[in-house]
């Protein structure tokens, strides 16, 4: 079993942790040090057993806040699959009907004399940059 020496408060400690485990030991011990130091520039020097107590209850509220808001999130969560859930099973919406207008015949006999003379056009140009 590895021995890691952890620092809080300022002061060090020798604590045993299964293999692997190091990371996580150190990472925790780091924040119990952020909560110690707080502590420390707010009181001053505090007995040790004072010191890790109070930081290890600093740090339980901060994990009861968390808590509280993860329940309110999966709630909500929950909340939006249901909708999700309820849209999904809802049947399509009927098609809507949807009319065209009839184009009236002079508006396609003016539009193809447009493109007649739109062609007769390029081609004459097409025939002055050849030359």
């Amino acid at each position: 079993m590895p021995e890691v020496v952890i620092k809080i408060g300022g002061r060090e400690f020798e604590v045993a942790c299964q293999a692997g485990e190091e990371e996580y030991l150190h990472s925790a011990a780091k924040m119990l040090d952020t909560e110690a130091q707080t502590l420390a520039s707010q009181i001053g020097r505090i007995p040790e057993p004072r010191m890790l107590l109070m930081a290890g209850l600093m740090l339980a509220d901060k994990t009861a806040a968390m808590e509280d808001k993860v329940a309110q999130v999966e709630a909500q969560l929950a909340e939006v699959q249901s909708a999700l859930t309820t849209l999904q099973n809802q049947p399509a919406p009927a098609p809507e009907r949807v009319e065209v207008p009839v184009i009236p015949a002079i508006v396609t006999e003016t539009l193809a004399e447009i493109a007649a003379r739109t062609e007769s056009f390029a081609a004459a140009i097409e025939e002055k940059s050849a030359s």
